[in-house]
């Protein structure tokens, strides 16, 4: 059968027109840049960061994410948070401790023996970003609200009680911690995790405190040989994006990115993280060169008015501080009951 010219123009306009909405489709995928400091390498970027782009990605939402570890959109921990503000990267990690004043109402995470471990920690502290009790996030949407596990003390001499640090020069991660240090009449020394195993290994400080993957990951346990499993602070970590930048998106992008912050990130990073720590800590303490000192619920309770005069004291300090302590307890409690 023949074609008349006109049947034929008309085809190849309907093909042409097709093919420009294709391209219009494709070239309306609004790329998004997700900057972190930490190597590809590292545990938690190939267990969350990776699977997060890929299963948002795999969406077709109209937003592609670009992953850049390696600080190759910028290297110090310290300016990621503005570098999302800045729109420099449009997602980044960020320590919220490494850039004081910005995030204060998270110093109420850092008080000892609040927390049974990391799930419970990471879930309470996305549940109560989440609902605007912790504030300082409002020029972010925080795709990824988590923690560490609580910090612990690794030394390169004998602890068999936290009554063992006193006189030791023990590296703190922040004032509150350095007040429990105190407190058992250690002289807490702020420093970079990076210039630890040096530090100890020349015997400028005696021992520093530390979360099990961190032990691992900067290579402190090679300076280290005795490691005492109190339970003192925890450290969140995030990833936040720019309000103004996801805000701009077409909804079905921000429903994608919904689909996968908050619950979904903190779930992946409790599977993940949790089957990491738990693989060190057997590595740990199957290691004769290593003794590991669990304390007993005795020894915790005997602990426990210490960290409560730490605790108190910073409740009492503003009103606002006892209000997010009530505030985590009742998320913890709320948790608890249902785990």
């Amino acid at each position: 059968m023949r074609l008349n010219k006109r049947a034929l123009l008309r085809a190849g306009a309907a093909m042409l027109a097709f093919s420009m909405m294709a391209g219009s489709a494709a070239a309306e995928n609004v790329k998004l840049k997700f900057a972190v400091f930490s190597p590809d390498t590292e545990i938690t970027v190939n267990t969350v960061f990776k699977p997060f782009v890929e299963a948002l990605n795999a969406e077709n939402a109209g937003v592609e994410i670009e992953f850049f570890p390696n600080g190759a959109l910028g290297r110090n921990p310290q300016q990621q948070a503005q570098m999302v503000l800045d729109g420099v990267a449009d997602l980044a990690l960020v320590v919220p401790s490494y850039t004081p004043g910005r995030f204060p109402e998270n110093q109420v995470f850092e008080l000892p023996n609040l927390f049974q471990d990391m799930p419970e920690a990471t879930r309470v502290f996305t549940r109560l970003v989440q609902s605007g009790k912790i504030k300082g996030y409002e020029d972010f949407v925080p795709i990824a609200l988590v923690t560490t596990a609580p910090y612990s003390i690794h030394t390169n001499s004998p602890i068999s009680s936290l009554n063992d640090l006193n006189g030791k020069k023990i590296r703190s991660t922040g004032a509150i911690e350095g007040e429990v240090l105190k407190a058992f009449g250690a002289a807490p020394i702020g420093m970079p995790v990076t210039e630890v195993p040096e530090a100890v290994g020349r015997k400028t400080i005696d021992g520093t405190t530390a979360h099990p993957s961190a032990l691992f990951d900067w290579g402190i346990v090679r300076v280290t040989s005795d490691h005492y499993f109190t339970r003192l602070g925890i450290v969140p970590l995030v990833v936040l994006m720019n309000r103004e930048k996801f805000e701009s998106l077409p909804q079905a992008a921000q429903a994608a990115i919904n689909k996968y912050a908050g619950d979904w990130m903190a779930e992946t990073y409790i599977k993940g993280i949790g089957e990491y720590n738990a693989s060190l800590m057997e590595k740990l303490e199957s290691d004769p060169a290593h003794k590991v000192v669990k304390p007993s619920q005795a020894d915790m309770d005997a602990v426990q008015p210490v960290f409560d005069k730490v605790i108190d004291a910073w409740a009492a300090a503003d009103p606002r501080n006892k209000e997010l302590l009530e505030s985590v307890r009742e998320e913890i409690a709320a948790v608890r009951a249902k785990n």
